[in-house]
């Protein structure tokens, strides 16, 4: 009984701190924050203020100059747009799988074989992981390389890729992905600790109406 009630305060305590650390991201410092010179750059990048209604960095992170902002921008867009993915992928692993075999060679196993969810971690064999993360990394390193002169996030080189040439259309379209990234980041670590937490998907715990953040209590 002793180790059930410590892993259901594990579990609740993972939780409490994964909703507190998300929830602090849109939350607004009461004081006015003092804008220092050197971070009018910054002001100008676009989302910079969309959740706080002013620029806060509690860190201090605008103060490592502006080639450091732009590497932090092109990371939280792809962040985004990975994790954008992610909570596709985990919704629609409920619902929908690949035909055929996932892997013919190592293992006799079928796309239908791969659980949604957390599951997949284990299911995949490591070559099929490995395969995987060489992809990215090849993608990450050739066609969708960031080019430093471009910015953050442009890395599209394709002809029929659409740009607008109007600059309040564009800038709405970006804060627009910037907005859902950041969300999609939110929403998927969310998902993964309410699995852990239930043991069961999103789609899973809505199909038996188990919305309860903490079921163990």
């Amino acid at each position: 009984q002793t180790y059930y009630s410590r892993l259901k305060m594990n579990k609740v305590a993972a939780l409490v701190l994964a909703l507190a650390a998300g929830a602090s991201a849109f939350v607004a410092p009461r004081a006015a924050v003092t804008r220092a010179p050197a971070l009018a750059a910054v002001e100008d990048y676009l989302g910079a203020d969309v959740e706080t209604a002013g620029l806060w960095d509690p860190f201090g992170f605008t103060k490592d100059g502006e080639a450091a902002m732009y590497r932090r921008r092109c990371s939280e867009i792809k962040h985004g747009r990975i994790a954008q993915l992610a909570v596709i992928g985990f919704i629609m692993g409920d619902h929908f799988t690949l035909p055929g075999k996932l892997a013919a060679f190592s293992a006799d196993i079928n796309f239908s074989d791969v659980p949604a969810g957390m599951g997949a971690l284990t299911a995949v064999p490591p070559l099929g992981w490995a395969q995987i993360i060489l992809f990215a990394g090849l993608m990450e390193t050739g066609p969708f390389k960031q080019d430093p002169k471009k910015a953050p996030g442009d890395i599209a080189s394709f002809s029929w890729w659409v740009r607008y040439d109007d600059k309040a259309v564009r800038d709405k379209k970006l804060t627009s992905e910037l907005k859902n990234g950041r969300l999609a980041m939110m929403a998927i670590m969310g998902m993964m600790v309410q699995e852990e937490v239930t043991g069961q998907t999103l789609v899973n715990q809505f199909q038996s109406g188990n919305i309860n953040p903490f079921p163990h209590l």
